[in-house]
């Protein structure tokens, strides 16, 4: 019986062994088929390439991707969300690579050299990486010194080798720090590398001799092969249909059309009573600039905080506070400083520990919007006069002529009559309203300002049919 049970134990044993054999050769078989997640940066870099770059590593998790591969193709951007891609890239567990398709420059370099493997085409460039404006201006040295140490720390992030050589000990870095500084850093001189006076910028050739490029590929499929995969699926990230839209509202060509509606509606509403199309215009509007500027991360809250409650202000003067004073200037500084804020970049951020101030981007976001006020504010005036004219206007005014013989009468000449008298208000003056004099109502409009209601007033003249009055 004992040897019955100890070869029934061996017979168990062995088929075991052979089914977790079987499923780990399987296992095997099934790894050797890679997933790629490939997506492209191939536009000038800003909030809308980091949310497609989250978008994207999001996506290879998903899908449990074993390298994300980025197509590159770019001049640079803004150095805020070039420094947010690269700390993504860093601090990832899938191994990233870059394709240089043509150029990595200025923040394109920055995020090319986080990637773990950079590969090139013949013809491309990598470096160029010195901070400038809108113009290509340089800009101070305080934002430059806050790039080299960027650029130094990237590099530094791949690691390095320690070489002992008797008693002497020396480190030789994956990725040189003092050639990622030298293309920011046209004062930085390396032997061989750079003379002073130049930003440094690679070749491709260049580029692996002083091993910040893998290889050269024509396309994505050679570069897989140098990388040594050869069994391979590659999944292309795509934006979503939301994600295209939010990159073409986020355009200051749209925005300042936004802008337009926006003011135009508030416009047209102050022109005519009730809440009617205009200002639904005018609030639509007010979405579509905001929204997409809020999920890009370029809008906060208190951004767009300071544009509503300079609206609110706006609105208290014209229909509560007699005149216009300081609440309606404070209303109107406030909302374009919302609206201007709301469409650049962070003007403060962190240089070497200490807080900056640029506030470039915002003077370029004020000079949008208040072009795009003064000509929403033209357009406006001269389409109320269009409409006014228009057969569409015509269709719906009353414009029958009123005929004495018909029965009509013009206002009586002895209103006139009551100049010099005085009286109180019957309802607020703004300026137009009512006002009662002698017992009896009439229809009287203020010379200056608003007047409140039950204030004493006199008639100071008779005008083309109207009562003006002042407050005594």
């Amino acid at each position: 019986m004992k040897n019955k049970l100890f070869i029934k134990i061996i017979v168990l044993a062995i088929i075991f062994y052979i089914v977790d054999f079987h499923a780990n050769a399987q296992d095997t078989i099934i790894k050797k088929n890679k997933i790629i997640l490939k997506f492209d940066i191939k536009e000038m870099i800003g909030p809308a390439i980091w949310r497609k770059t989250i978008q994207a590593f999001n996506k290879a998790n998903e899908i449990n991707a074993d390298l994300i591969l980025i197509h590159m193709n770019t001049y640079g951007g803004l150095v805020d969300a070039a420094d947010s891609i690269r700390t993504k890239i860093l601090n990832s567990d899938i191994p990233v690579y870059v394709f240089i398709d043509n150029n990595a420059a200025s923040a394109g370099a920055l995020i090319a050299i986080s990637c773990d493997s950079i590969y090139m085409r013949p013809g491309a460039n990598i470096g160029a990486a010195t901070v400038v404006n809108q113009t290509g201006e340089v800009v101070p040295d305080k934002y430059q010194s806050y790039m080299r140490s960027t650029m130094r720390a990237t590099a530094e992030a791949h690691g390095k080798d320690t070489i002992i050589n008797g008693k002497d000990t020396t480190y030789k870095w994956f990725r040189d720090p003092k050639i990622a500084e030298a293309m920011v850093d046209p004062k930085k001189y390396i032997e061989n590398v750079i003379d002073s006076g130049e930003v440094l910028t690679f070749t491709a050739n260049e580029a692996i001799k002083y091993n910040y490029c893998e290889g050269i590929a024509e396309n994505i499929d050679e570069l897989i092969k140098l990388a040594g995969i050869h069994e391979y699926t590659i999944t292309q990230y795509e934006p979503s249909n939301l994600e295209k839209i939010i990159g073409v509202l986020v355009s200051p060509y749209l925005q300042g059309i936004l802008i337009m509606i926006i003011i135009g509606g508030i416009y047209f509403e102050l022109q005519t009573p009730g809440v009617g199309f205009p200002l639904m215009a005018s609030i639509l509007a007010a979405v579509l600039y905001f929204a997409p500027l809020y999920l890009e991360g370029i809008a906060e809250h208190w951004e767009i905080l300071i544009f509503f409650i300079g609206i609110v202000l706006l609105l208290i003067e014209i229909f509560v506070i007699p005149g216009f004073g300081v609440a309606g200037v404070s209303g109107i500084l406030l909302a374009i400083t919302g609206l201007a804020l709301s469409m650049s970049e962070s003007v403060i951020f962190e240089v070497d520990g200490e807080f900056a101030i640029n506030i470039e981007p915002f003077f370029r976001s004020l000079f949008v919007v208040l072009l795009s006020v003064f000509l929403s504010i033209g357009l406006s005036v001269a389409l109320s006069q269009r409409i006014v004219k228009s057969k569409l206007f015509s269709a719906i005014a009353l414009n029958k002529t009123q005929q004495i013989t018909d029965g009509y009468l013009s206002v009586t000449q002895s209103l006139g009559n009551l100049v010099g008298k005085q009286g109180i208000t019957y309802t607020i003056l703004r300026p137009a309203g009512k006002v009662e004099i002698d017992g009896q109502i009439f229809d009287a409009k203020s010379l200056t300002g608003y007047i409140d209601k039950d204030e004493k007033i006199e008639v100071v003249k008779f005008e083309v049919a109207q009562l003006y009055v002042k407050k005594i």
